[in-house]
């Protein structure tokens, strides 16, 4: 398959790969690229089912062809190992490859990932696509996007017109919106913990407080089960740290990147 791929910073430091969310795009980390890029190697992609890179022609999106796609990413990269960053569905892709594919990955960092059961979503099961999100592919109601993607920050005003247009225009990209919809009904959720306890990197558990997507209560689960953890949290800021306040929250992730 193709895939959407930007590669900047200096091709011999140390690579970071970065991870996007659901319904996001390589330009989610526009900002932490551009301040990363002068001391690593900074690798992003549109993953599978979104942006650019559009729909799978296997028509899996299961959890373990993600892993497969990231592998051969880095391999076509040359890339050995990488600190791997990821938020939301990217930081359960994150620590799946971690788990999985545990000699590529120097540092992990969690932005507010996905992975443990909740409301509506059960271990070991598909969960069922309600009938409006079936409607998908053939209209994309605005009044109901702006709104759902407003809850991502903790100040909806930070949604500007430009980063709702962007985020509007990836998901009208060719093929993505049957592709979400084949992505969710193939998303089961496996028991968290055991896949957990096989991540050996360094883990660096990043949260906004104010999370309305996926709460910051979840960090404690993460952080009790994984065996080299630390949190570093904001009281102000909601579930996109990256785009909400760029600079102030790598700052703890740089530091952790670069030790």
């Amino acid at each position: 398959m193709s895939v959407h791929v930007r590669d900047t910073g200096p091709k011999d430091a140390p690579a970071v790969l970065l991870l996007h969310g659901f319904g996001a795009s390589l330009h989610t980390w526009e900002e932490w690229a551009r301040l990363l890029e002068a001391g690593f190697r900074v690798v992003r992609l549109d993953l599978p089912g979104f942006g650019l890179t559009g729909p799978d022609p296997t028509g899996d999106y299961t959890d373990a062809r993600t892993v497969r796609v990231l592998a051969a990413l880095m391999d076509g990269l040359g890339i050995r190992r990488a600190g791997v960053v990821g938020s939301s569905m990217g930081g359960r892709m994150a620590w799946v490859f971690a788990a999985e594919e545990p000699g590529r990955v120097d540092k992990l960092v969690l932005m507010a990932p996905d992975g443990f059961a909740s409301a509506g979503r059960e271990y070991g099961k598909a969960p069922k696509v309600p009938l409006l999100a079936r409607l998908l592919p053939y209209v994309l109601p605005e009044r109901l996007l702006r709104p759902m993607l407003a809850r991502a920050y903790g100040d909806p005003a930070v949604l500007t017109e430009g980063v709702y247009a962007r985020y509007r225009d990836m998901l009208l990209a060719p093929g993505v919106r049957r592709a979400i919809l084949a992505r969710v009904g193939q998303s089961v959720l496996p028991e968290p913990e055991p896949l957990l306890r096989l991540i050996r990197a360094p883990t660096l558990l990043v949260w906004g407080e104010k999370d309305a997507l996926v709460p910051f209560t979840n960090a404690a689960d993460y952080a009790k089960v994984l065996p080299d953890s630390a949190t570093v949290s904001f009281a102000d800021l909601g579930h996109v740290p990256h785009e909400e306040a760029p600079a102030r929250s790598l700052e703890p992730v740089r530091a952790f990147l670069a030790r």
